[in-house]
């Protein structure tokens, strides 16, 4: 009786695997052209967290795991959402002073960003520290006292590290948050940073600066960065009215080795926020498996986006429609093959979630307060733009992975087997290699599951001449290039929720 239990649990296996390109190609691009025009429609006014169009899409996931017969989930207060708190503060009656009466307006000659508290930054004098670099070939902190100093830094890399190593010089140029980060790091009080091209920045990145800083509210207060202000050609001016060396002078010396020095300038900066409590949802399609149902496999891809803007809505429908829409398109596929008794054995979990475009806080969230264990949690395949084509390539049949080989080789493999048995698309790397200069790896949903030792693989089609511009409208999406991939994210996560045995975690590249 127990080999014929046996023989018959191998003979169902071997019919779930045999059914997987049945499921798969239920995933058309016609439906996820369906999905993705009401994500990217006018009356989801660019899906802002908080905001009533990212309510509204929402409900529309909702209502279509409900459709396809997919249960709420019991611990959940409402079912399929997973509330979490946000607080939003926008920029209020800030200001600048240089010595003794020279008052600059927020935003005309200084900005901020996030993540330091409301409050008055002030010295009596601050201290030039070059390009704020700390590094094997440059090092601007060397033998110099920071703590509780206000520096001054320029934007950029010296001349003398370009030449000794330009990746590094490259690195430092493109990641100025590494700058405040390091000055936090060294316990300096506030950072100001030397911009020539302030007017520039100021008007492109207006959509930011102006726009509310939303945060978790079970999130800490405190942050990584030191506070740090972008200021003008204007306030530099002033800084180094009463400076032992004019500014030319000062930069001209940085370019051939560090160089410090005490400007005798007083300096205040008041930042004063406004506050307000927000709420946003992650969307939960719980999909329970058989033999193995206590582990799951959970596929994520974030809906909300930016909003409006002067009148101006940024439609996100590669960013992140596309990736939702197939979200739905899997979700119906997994559920179709559980009605006709074809698994799946371990448990699936398609989660659109919430706030990436504030900083990843949807899927922080949920791996803060997991609503199933995540000890349980045996892969993460994220999606984050997938409709687009890119300068890098001339047609659409190819997606980059980022993240595939970082924890587990398993994980790789797998995902590199079902391409080549069913979807044959052309797996690009260039963007999951170690110090990649974009830190793609870093910036999407994905890593708050890396960061808790969760394999991943994070599906994306690189960035495009639209990208966070209002002009990311769903008639320039390729449904097509979209099929493919859903269709090999699919095969991917079928394999891992009916295979025998678990991915093994074997390696620690978070």
């Amino acid at each position: 009786m127990k080999h014929l239990l046996f023989i018959a649990f191998i003979i169902g296996g071997m019919s779930v695997a045999f059914s997987q390109k049945k499921y798969a190609e239920m995933i058309t691009a016609k439906d996820l052209k369906t999905h993705l025009y009401v994500l990217a429609s006018d009356s989801l006014e660019g899906r802002e967290t908080g905001m009533l169009g990212q309510k509204k899409a929402a409900r529309y996931m909702k209502k279509h795991f409900q459709a396809l017969g997919i249960p709420p989930i019991n611990n959940l207060k409402q079912g399929y959402y997973q509330e979490f708190p946000l607080e939003a503060q926008k920029a209020g009656n800030s200001f600048l002073n240089v010595g003794s009466d020279t008052i600059y307006d927020f935003f005309e000659d200084f900005f901020y960003f996030r993540g330091f508290e409301n409050g008055v930054y002030s010295a009596d004098d601050v201290l030039f520290l070059g390009y704020g670099i700390e590094s094997e070939f440059y090092n601007d902190y060397k033998d110099v006292d920071v703590f509780d100093k206000i520096i001054v830094i320029l934007k950029g890399a010296p001349k003398s590290l370009l030449k000794e190593n330009k990746k590094q010089a490259d690195f430092w140029t493109k990641h100025w948050r590494t700058k405040v980060q390091k000055a936090k790091e060294k316990g300096v009080k506030a950072v100001i940073i030397l911009d020539d091209h302030y007017k520039v920045d100021a008007k492109a990145l207006d959509h930011y600066i102006n726009k509310d800083y939303v945060r978790l509210k079970t999130d800490s207060n405190a942050s990584k960065y030191a506070p740090h202000f972008h200021v003008s050609k204007a306030v530099q001016n002033s800084l180094f009215n009463n400076s032992p060396y004019p500014f030319k002078k000062a930069k001209k010396k940085t370019q051939k080795t560090p160089f410090s020095f005490t400007i005798k300038t007083s300096v205040e900066i008041a930042v004063n926020r406004k506050k307000k409590d927000l709420s946003s949802e992650n969307v939960l399609g719980y999909i329970e498996g058989t033999d193995k149902k206590e582990e799951l496999v959970v596929l994520t891809a974030h809906y909300d986006h930016l909003g409006k803007k002067d009148g101006k809505i940024y439609y996100g429908a590669d960013d992140d429609a596309s990736g939702t829409a197939a979200l739905l398109e899997i979700a119906e596929s997994f559920k179709k093959a559980k009605q006709d008794g074809k698994g799946p054995r371990r448990s699936v979990l398609i989660m659109p979630v919430s706030g990436e475009e504030k900083g990843l806080l949807g899927s922080k969230y949920y791996t803060d307060f997991p609503v199933f264990d995540l000890k349980n949690t045996v892969a993460n395949l994220n999606i984050d733009m997938i409709g687009r084509i890119d300068t890098n390539h001339t047609n659409g049949n190819y997606v980059y992975l980022i993240g595939s080989d970082k924890l587990s080789s398993e994980l790789h493999n797998i995902s590199e087997k079902a391409n080549t048995d069913y979807t044959k698309i052309d797996l690009d790397y260039r963007y999951n290699v170690e110090n990649e200069p974009n830190r793609f790896y870093y910036r999407s949903d994905h890593y708050n599951f890396a960061k808790n030792n969760i394999p991943v693989i994070f599906y994306f089609n690189g960035v495009h001449a639209d990208y966070h511009k209002h002009t990311d409208t769903k008639e320039k999406i390729d449904f097509q290039k979209m099929e493919n991939i859903t269709r090999l994210i699919f095969y991917t996560a079928w394999e891992l929720v009916n295979r025998e045995e678990r991915i093994v975690v074997d390696s620690n590249k978070k």
